[in-house]
Parts: structure tokens; sequence; C-alpha cells
């Protein structure tokens, strides 16, 4: 993964980012009037290096995988299995899919590691690793030859996106016990606080996911890089979405990370290259306080909350719209009376992001 490390620019530009800022000041009053989006727009335009970024033809990536702790009992027989969940999405019965095409988001859904196979869908792609990962809390998830397999398809992915913006977002049964045990040992916090849904949670509940988790932990404390730790506990989903990540963020790219699984990915990714999330935009739609959690390990806000109960990319398509928005108040609102320079001397590569 040394290619993706030394790819990843970081988007720290302190003259770019006063050019910005002084665009912004000049441009119908919005000047510390629109709240989030201001920053938000910087953010954009320092991500693809240019005074006027644009956003084009987004994607929408939903990842799906069977874990092996589901065995565990983490799953009532009332809820959907995963490949229900995929089979919903396909046939735009989950509201994102409706979302995504009357904003004219691309959706595909990834088979990363579903236990079962899946019919052929024209927005379905397989990539499956194997029929979903083993048991954590008796053995690794994959072994570490599955793990780089699982990034190296993502990576390949990433490379044939169309667009310059990506919606990462993972479903499947087990995937955020999982997601919570890679972000925990990724980061040292405690593992009971990324898995606690808040009191809705019921207490027994909360405890027997802890005790999965917790045996999971202790068989394998002696995995710390990224790699093992991903083999250890991670999903196939969680590994292809980190490869689409740092494919997406070496060529300057928008990252919108929407639950708990997109988290762990990012996290991942981080560990292999620091720089990628300088390219994230974090949404939500799952009210959950383990979520809350791993949003503050990036020291970040969510751009929307509207206490949705959906883990499959919905927050983040809702979301897109507001991204717009930014990016056009540096690109399609007028200047005043002094236009400013159309591109700040000392700046190279102005545009190249797009």
């Amino acid at each position: 993964m040394a290619a993706s490390r030394s790819l990843i620019a970081p988007t720290a530009n302190p003259l770019l980012e006063k050019v910005l800022l002084d665009k912004l000041h000049r441009r119908g009053g919005a000047a510390g009037r629109l709240g989030e989006l201001e920053p938000l727009a910087v953010r954009l335009g320092l991500m693809q290096n240019t005074l006027k970024p644009r956003l084009r033809d987004p994607q929408l990536m939903v990842f799906a995988a069977d874990h092996g702790v589901a065995v565990d009992g983490l799953v009532g027989h009332d809820r959907p299995q995963t490949r229900d969940q995929v089979a919903q999405l396909l046939s735009a019965r989950l509201p994102v899919a409706v979302f995504a095409r009357i904003q004219q988001i691309g959706l595909t859904v990834v088979d990363a590691g579903v236990a079962d196979e899946l019919p052929a869908h024209e927005h379905l792609l397989v990539r499956k690793i194997a029929h979903g990962t083993r048991n954590a809390r008796v053995a690794t998830a994959m072994s570490v030859q599955q793990a780089h397999a699982a990034l190296r398809a993502g990576m390949e992915l990433g490379e044939a996106l169309r667009g310059n913006a990506v919606i990462c977002a993972g479903i499947g049964v087990g995937s955020h016990l999982s997601a919570a045990m890679v972000l925990a040992r990724l980061t040292g916090s405690p593992v009971g606080e990324l898995l606690h849904a808040g009191p809705a949670m019921a207490a027994q509940e909360h405890a027997h996911l802890y005790a999965v988790a917790q045996a999971a932990d202790a068989r394998h404390r002696k995995a710390t890089e990224p790699v093992s730790v991903l083999a250890a506990f991670g999903g196939f989903e969680i590994a292809m979405m980190a490869g689409v990540m740092l494919v997406a963020a070496s060529k300057r790219h928008l990252l919108m990370i929407d639950g708990m699984a997109a988290c762990a990915a990012l996290m991942l990714a981080s560990r292999i290259a620091a720089a990628v999330t300088d390219y994230c935009v974090f949404c939500r739609s799952h009210g959950h306080h383990g979520l809350d959690r791993a949003m503050a390990l990036f020291q970040a806000s969510a751009l929307l909350e509207l206490g949705m109960q959906a883990t499959d990319g919905t927050g983040a398509a809702l979301a897109w719209p507001l991204v717009r928005s930014a990016a056009a108040l540096l690109t399609e609102v007028a200047d005043g009376d002094d236009a400013g320079p159309s591109q700040p001397m000392g700046i190279t590569g102005a545009g190249a992001g797009g």
C-alpha cells in the first residue's frame, strides 16, 4: 500500500485557503451568514486545488457482506438478512435508492462477501472474496491474504469509478459489531462505547454484544498492524471501502462517509495513508451513540442529522444537495464589484482535481 501513501496529497494550502475565503467574502453578502456551508466550500476548493470546485457524476457505493460473528445470535429472526437488504436496495424498496435516483446519484451495490449467491442485476457488482467471514470470536475473520485481496478489489473499483465524488456505506448482518471492533483496536477506544446504541438499546442486547466483542478482542490481542486488525475483526465490505477511499483520495475526489462500517474503513485507510481524511465529509442517517463516538475519533461532526435508523447511505444521499450548494458558492454566485483573481499567484496545479 506504499503507493497509496505517497500518492495522496494533503489538502493544506494556506495561500489557497485565504484566497477562497476572500472570494466568499466578496459574494453577495454570504460571508458569515451561511453557517457550515462556507467552510465546506473552502474544503471543496482545497480538495480540488482550485478556486472553482466542481462536482460531477456522484456515485453511491453500498458494500454488502456477511460476518461470522452473526452466528452468536446478533440478529433476531424478524430482522432482514444481508441478501434481503441487497434485494430491497436493488428493487428500489428502500428510500435511499429513490433518493439517489431523484438526485442523479449513481447507485451500485457491491457483493463483497454475502453468504448467499445473489441474482444478477445491472446495479450489482459481484466482487465476493468469500461467502462471509469467519467468526472473529473463535478465529481470525479472514486470512491476511483475503484482507489484501479485498483491499485490492476496492482499489480496482476506485480506479474504475465515474465522476469525482463517491458515497461509501456498508451493510450486512454483523457489520456494526465488526466495524466497532476494528475502530476500537485501531484507536485504543473502549469497544463498549462504540457498540452502545443509546437508551433504545436493551441492556441485555448491549451486554451480549459486549461479551462477543470482548471474547474476540482477547483472542486477537496481538493484532495491531492495520491489515492484521482488518483480518482479525473486519468485514470484506470494510476492506473494499478502504481500497476505494485510498484511490479516490489519490485523485483528489470527494469522499462522503455514512455509517459505522464506512468510519471503520476510513480509519483503516488513514492508517495506510493519513491524508485520506482530508477528502472526507461525514454524513449520517443512523441515530446511534456508538456512531457519535466513531465520528468523534475523527474530530468530525455530521453535515446532516435527521435521526433516522438507516445504515445504507441514506444520510449522504440526502446531504448531497448541501454539498453541491457549497460548491456553487464558489462557482455560481456572482462576485461583487471587485472580482479578484481567477487564480491566485503561487498556486500550481489549480483545477487539477476535477
